[in-house]
């Protein structure tokens, strides 16, 4: 796996292509952003190690960190605005998506009551960034209640995801188990926040 990813991870342009793939999976969920950073961080931990054929420095773990970290606000930011902006046949969507009608109820209590922490759960949960971004966007939620804790979920999330790369890579080398371990800690993240992201919050649990 990392070989097939080596002449990549060895190029600048393992940045431009981990901000896309993070950038745009707010409306393709299925794209493969969390699996890229942590083998973009693999690899950097091998070169570290000399275990690797990448060089020395690329990727800068803590440049991969702000590119993860940046293309997830920023892509938070584009769906929050088309959604804000709208539109008949969204508004149509929404209303007819019961996971999202439900978001915007949460998410709009919850930023109101300074409670955002939702927002960065949501961004370790399959879908959930999409879900909390067009949901505060339709509900018309002001920016500066949403962008903070955008950001919190995007370096949060991104933290995570390269320091499960690296530093599985420096405990059990730049091999497929230490690559498969880091994936199951981030679909084990995943679930957990899709656990907490579904369960009904309290007042919906009292109606």
């Amino acid at each position: 796996m990392l070989e097939s990813v080596g002449a990549l991870t060895g190029s600048p342009w393992i940045y431009a292509v981990v901000a896309l793939s993070v950038l745009f999976d707010v409306f393709v969920p299925v794209l493969p952003s969390g699996v890229l950073v942590i083998m973009s961080a693999t690899a950097a931990a091998a070169a570290g190690t000399g275990a690797g054929h990448v060089p020395h420095g690329v990727p800068d773990i803590l440049v991969l960190t702000l590119c993860a970290a940046t293309a997830s606000v920023l892509g938070d930011m584009v769906a929050f605005r088309l959604a804000w902006r709208g539109g008949e046949r969204l508004d149509r969507a929404i209303a007819r998506s019961r996971r999202l009608t439900t978001a915007q109820e949460r998410l709009g209590t919850a930023l109101a009551r300074g409670g955002g922490i939702l927002v960065v759960i949501a961004r370790f949960a399959p879908a959930g960034r999409s879900i909390v971004s067009l949901g505060a966007g339709a509900a018309h939620r002001k920016l500066r209640e949403f962008l903070p804790w955008s950001a919190l979920a995007g370096v949060a999330w991104a933290g995570y995801s390269v320091a499960l790369g690296y530093f599985g890579a420096q405990w059990l080398g730049a091999t497929w188990l230490a690559t498969g371990v880091s994936l199951l800690a981030l679909f084990a993240a995943g679930a957990g926040a899709a656990f907490l992201v579904r369960r009904p919050g309290p007042d919906t649990a009292k109606a």
